[in-house]
């Protein structure tokens, strides 16, 4: 497998691992986010979701850069 194959393998391994710690440490908090989410207007979950994208590709983009 390329290089590219393989980080993206070991992201979504990553994405795995910290989404299950979160609901295996912490199953009832992570359903009253999701009961709080359900309240906030969709456009503002949109916007902070492509926030979240943007600052993940600066992030992969420093990472990769540097090394």
């Amino acid at each position: 497998m390329d290089d590219l194959g393989t980080a993206l393998l070991t992201a979504l391994g990553l994405v795995l691992v910290l989404e299950g710690l979160c609901y295996a440490l912490g199953a009832e908090a992570m359903q009253r986010a999701m009961r709080m989410l359900q309240e906030i207007d969709p456009a503002l979950l949109r916007r902070a979701g492509l926030i979240a994208v943007m600052v993940g590709v600066l992030i992969v983009w420093l990472a990769r850069s540097s090394g």
